[in-house]
């Protein structure tokens, strides 16, 4: 979503169109994570779930506003942390989304990154994807294969999590 009206990359004020460069960039280095991985095909709803998922850690973990000049490997271990099962990852999106709202909300923040942010969260939320049940008793399932066993729809970021998650790992 791109906006006209408000301040461009360079930051003049006027009817010059809005690039939101913050969250393309975290988008891309996402990518390029999922990518280096070869975890499964680029065109696949599980690859975009973990891109999605991805690109919200890296772009709302940029507290300092130095997204564009990031050296990915110096943040490899904070988004590993962030993105461990054990964490209460999607709360802490809800927090980091509502602190940029505010943000945005003061001018403090760029207003079509965040559009963008709330839009994957929002995809990621809403949307279902069929998995293989993980909470399913061992040696149920009759079959062995990837595609064969119990199957649920599970939140497009409960899955897309783990994914970038072994994304960074394969870094």
């Amino acid at each position: 979503m791109l906006d006209r009206g408000h301040e461009s990359t360079e930051g003049g004020a006027g009817d010059e169109l809005v690039v939101p460069m913050a969250w393309l960039y975290a988008e891309y280095i996402a990518d390029e994570l999922l990518r280096s991985g070869d975890l499964m095909p680029p065109t696949s709803f599980e690859f975009r779930a973990g891109r999605d998922a991805l690109a919200l850690t890296v772009f709302l973990s940029d507290t300092d506003g130095e997204l564009s000049g990031i050296q990915v490997v110096s943040h490899l271990e904070t988004w590993l942390s962030l993105t461990a099962y054990d964490q209460p990852w999607q709360d802490w999106v809800r927090e980091r989304l509502s602190e940029a709202a505010a943000g945005a909300a003061t001018g403090d923040a760029p207003a079509p990154d965040l559009a963008l942010a709330r839009a994957a969260w929002r995809w990621l939320q809403e949307t279902e994807l069929l998995a293989p049940d993980l909470n399913a008793v061992p040696g149920g399932a009759a079959g062995t294969g990837e595609d064969e066993g119990p199957k649920v729809w599970t939140p497009a970021w409960q899955l897309g999590l783990p994914l970038g998650h072994l994304a960074i790992h394969l870094f």
